[in-house]
């Protein structure tokens, strides 16, 4: 080999292509609600909310993406707890599931505490308690707690609601973010059950139209289930699926390579990738 022809491959070796930072939003699986036999139930926690921009990734390296699913509500006929939600992960960052909601049974002979998560999810009926919220020191917060007493689940924003019983207890405020390009909100509480749940959002964390009975958590924003509320034996609304959404600066190219189907936009000076479901991603 010519000495020039050394130069262009050792040159060719050296170069490198630039990767550049990105910003998260990881969103867990939402918690299902309990369900009941001629009682309220507590309403499902969010799945952990977790974003931040600037985080590194290397040129060659697969990155694990993975979409955590919503948990189911609790089975009626009994004070059935729900299930949690599973966690969502993008590289070393990982949001954890929900936490479920509590079920009841007649007359509130039966009292089931919320499970801890994300955020955590409400109790049945008094003693039981709402599940805590992830906000451990060593990390960023992930959520809030679940309401005690016919508790609504926590939400990335705010608690769940506490103490009110014949009509329903709000989930906990979920966060908007316009990762994707325009403002979505992610990671609202479910409701508690209650006869007047007409006035109050089931599984997004927000008031307005919907019933809390049986709503099922919205499908890749890690909503919590709706709880279900006392006349027979309903089952509590599952947790909604997470999602998992990077962008970065689109004078960068794009990755080299993707699983799981994400939806790949550019708009805005910003390459988009958005995952329901799990994959990774190679800069």
């Amino acid at each position: 080999m010519s000495g020039a022809l050394q130069a262009v491959y050792r040159n060719l070796r050296s170069f490198s292509v630039p990767t550049p930072t990105v910003e998260y939003l990881v969103v867990a699986g939402g918690g299902g609600a309990g369900g009941v036999s001629g009682d309220a139930s507590g309403g499902g926690g969010a799945g952990g909310y977790r974003t931040a921009t600037g985080f590194s990734v290397t040129s060659g390296s697969p990155i694990t993406v993975t979409v955590g699913g919503g948990g189911p509500g609790g089975a009626g006929g009994a004070a059935n707890n729900g299930t949690s939600g599973t966690n969502s992960v993008f590289s070393s960052i990982t949001s954890t599931g929900g936490g479920y909601g509590g079920g009841g049974a007649t007359g509130g002979t039966v009292t089931n505490n919320g499970a801890s998560g994300g955020s955590g999810g409400g109790s049945s009926n008094s003693p039981a308690t709402g599940g805590a919220g992830n906000t451990p020191a060593t990390s960023p917060s992930q959520g809030s707690n679940g309401g005690s007493t016919y508790g609504g689940g926590g939400g990335a924003s705010g608690g769940g609601g506490a103490t009110a019983f014949n009509g329903a207890n709000n989930g906990g405020a979920g966060t908007a973010s316009s990762i994707s390009g325009s403002a979505v909100n992610y990671a609202g509480g479910g409701c508690s059950g209650g006869s007047q749940g007409n006035t109050f959002g089931g599984g997004n964390g927000e008031t307005g139209p919907g019933s809390s009975n049986n709503t099922a958590g919205t499908a890749n924003t890690g909503g919590g289930g709706g709880g279900a509320w006392t006349g027979g034996t309903r089952a509590g609304g599952g947790g909604g699926s997470g999602v998992v959404i990077i962008r970065y600066a689109d004078t960068y190219p794009l990755a080299t390579s993707t699983t799981g189907s994400p939806t790949v936009t550019t708009t805005g000076g910003y390459r988009i990738y958005r995952w329901t479901s799990s994959g990774s991603i190679t800069f």
